[in-house]
């Protein structure tokens, strides 16, 4: 029985945009296991195997169900001992913690400022309801609001990749010469926004692009297989 995911889609079926479930899409690739892929919408979630998780990637693997892109990884590795290591060690490990934190607390914020109101759109109209009303609640204004300085995010984006473009400098990818489950982290904050947004963020000449474009190609182009905003 080949694995299962559960990925979140707007009302184009064919275009995942949830930059947790890249992370996931990428891990599965990584290591080269087979697997089915079903989107849902965001008011679908809450039915999906009996009301499991509230969020998604939900991954499916025989009779066991793990949730989550981090916590999946690591079922992932543990699991599958003999395929690509997705963190290499414990180290490989303790350095996601910390990519995972700065890109949810540094990109995924950003993100949300550039690309709400796109996000909005490219949902079906049961789902646009529920993340416009969902997502006002959280964040305490419109929408609309939430963007307003939409130039300005999208213009101070490229600096809060520094740390990344400094570290290319010495090597290909977070992982080194290779990508590890660092490297998907970040890519999945940078692939939502690529998916849902047509804002342009980088320069064609920033490091931080030509490693995008390489993770892109990774695993016979499956993220430039999704077309993009």
């Amino acid at each position: 029985m080949p694995l299962k995911l559960y990925a979140l889609c707007g009302a184009d079926r064919t275009r995942p945009f949830s930059p947790h479930v890249w992370k996931t899409m990428l891990s599965l690739a990584h290591k080269g296991l087979a697997h089915e892929v079903e989107t849902v919408g965001f008011t679908q979630i809450p039915k999906l195997e009996e009301g499991f998780s509230p969020t998604v990637p939900v991954l499916r693997d025989g009779d066991r169900l793990v949730r989550d892109s981090f916590d999946i990884a690591l079922y992932l590795d543990d699991a599958y001992p003999d395929r690509p290591a997705l963190f290499s060690g414990e180290g490989g490990r303790a350095m996601a913690r910390f990519v995972e934190s700065w890109s949810m607390t540094t990109l995924h914020p950003a993100v949300m400022r550039i690309a709400l109101v796109d996000i909005h759109d490219m949902l079906g109209p049961e789902d646009r309801a529920y993340f416009r009303q969902s997502r006002e609640r959280r964040l305490g204004r419109p929408l609309e609001e939430v963007v307003a300085a939409r130039a300005d995010e999208v213009a101070a984006f490229a600096g809060k990749l520094e740390p990344l473009r400094a570290m290319l400098k010495v090597q290909p990818f977070i992982g080194g010469q290779g990508p590890l489950f660092a490297d998907y982290i970040v890519f999945g904050a940078l692939q939502w926004l690529r998916v849902a947004s047509p804002a342009k963020v980088l320069q064609d000449d920033d490091p931080v692009a030509a490693w995008f474009e390489r993770c892109l190609d990774l695993y016979e182009g499956l993220g430039r297989g999704v077309r993009a905003a």
